[in-house]
């Protein structure tokens, strides 16, 4: 079953980040070891004492039967800034559902060319839908070296259909 995809609201904080600390600690395992993946995603709580960035992203929630499932956000500037789903659901089209709704918007907003720093763990996703590899490399996160992509695909405008 397809999952509903909707936009992100302030409620959902704690169940992205929730999310987020899974997809991390749980769905990484092949790519990152424990320590990485402890830096990376430190606690399943949000920070309440720090904004909550996607409300200002175009931020879309995946969920299956009310669950929150998935979460991707996109930058004003073409960002793909956040990408998670949680293990359960890895593998069967929820990624690409946001993915598709975060594309859609992106073209929208005429935003000529996506970014991204992608994990290990992003990056195949990325180049099966004609992301190319910028640079790749070392970059050191709380002191910890990560494999890292950045990527970039520049959209085709799509014409109007109205």
């Amino acid at each position: 079953m397809a999952p509903t995809i909707r936009p992100y609201r302030a409620d959902d904080r704690a169940a992205v980040c929730a999310v987020f600390y899974r997809a991390v600690r749980e769905g990484t395992v092949a790519h990152y070891d424990a320590a990485q993946r402890a830096a990376w995603a430190p606690t399943p709580e949000p920070d309440l004492t720090t904004p909550d960035k996607l409300l200002d992203q175009w931020c879309w929630i995946a969920s299956d039967a009310g669950l929150i499932t998935g979460f991707m956000s996109l930058c004003r500037d073409g960002l793909l800034d956040m990408a998670f789903v949680i293990p359960e659901v890895m593998g069967n089209g929820t990624a690409a559902a946001l993915y598709d709704t975060l594309l859609t918007k992106a073209r929208a907003e005429h935003l000529p060319r996506l970014t991204v720093e992608a994990s290990t763990y992003s990056h195949a996703f990325l180049r099966k839908r004609g992301w190319q590899v910028d640079w790749e490399g070392q970059r050191v996160y709380d002191g910890l070296p990560y494999l890292s992509y950045s990527m970039s695909v520049t959209l085709d405008p799509t014409p109007d259909t109205a």
